[in-house]
């Protein structure tokens, strides 16, 4: 089995580093792992240091740029379109998530359970720190997923998505932004994916910190939500 992490990075100087090596880092035994870093037209030194640690580990990470920031899901798309691994694995190159968790999320679809998989932050008995309107907000969308797909999951929004690339054959994804989330899932579940939760820390970070979703990205998960179950 071949593992492709996807990293979407925007501005984000302040960790990506720190993530690049924590990613290069993880002992997956006999799985290879490929990291592709996917930077959406980041303004700040981003490129400079993705490129200085793609130099240290040029035989592990590919690296790949947009002129101009589209968005976190067009990111993924370019990610996904370079992915050469049969197992995709979606990590934010903040620091909220912890890398070392690979192994658990890839455990149900190594023991062929199920070829989906998404890291809860709510199903961790440690979830302090969570704050309460990212609660609020993930409760609700959470909650229009299940009705609308039937999905039973606590954590829709959730960064750590890993699925097979073969799942995608056939399935156009037209979201750029945030919304790519919601798409993916409700895309997933509309053709009878089972997706498989399981526990893992979150080290939430502010708006000062460089956190970027809005109630703007709420409004459009909204959308496309109904939008995937109703036209697709």
């Amino acid at each position: 089995m071949k593992l492709s992490v996807l990293i979407p990075v925007y501005n984000e100087e302040m960790t990506i580093g720190e993530l690049i090596e924590r990613v290069a880092r993880v002992d997956l035994g006999n799985i290879e792992m490929e990291i592709i870093v996917a930077n959406d037209g980041s303004t700040d030194a981003s490129a400079q240091i993705i490129e200085e640690h793609r130099a240290l580990h040029a035989d592990l990470i590919r690296t790949y740029s947009m002129p101009i920031n589209l968005g976190k899901g067009a990111a993924i798309r370019l990610g996904l379109y370079h992915a050469q691994g049969d197992v995709i694995l979606i990590q934010d190159a903040d620091l909220e998530l912890d890398p070392n968790e690979y192994g658990s999320l890839l455990q149900p679809i190594i023991a062929g359970t199920t070829d989906v998989v998404y890291g809860s932050r709510f199903l961790n008995a440690r979830k302090r720190g969570v704050p309460l309107l990212t609660r609020l907000g993930n409760r609700f969308l959470t909650t229009l997923t299940n009705l609308l797909f039937g999905t039973r999951l606590t954590d829709m929004e959730t960064a750590y998505k890993v699925f097979r690339r073969e799942l995608l054959r056939g399935v156009r994804l037209r979201c750029v932004h945030f919304d790519f989330e919601p798409e993916i899932t409700g895309q997933l579940a509309k053709r009878g994916h089972r997706i498989v939760e399981v526990p893992i820390s979150y080290n939430p970070r502010r708006a000062d910190e460089g956190k970027k979703i809005s109630w703007v990205d709420g409004i459009e998960a909204i959308y496309t939500l109904l939008r995937v179950r109703w036209t697709g």
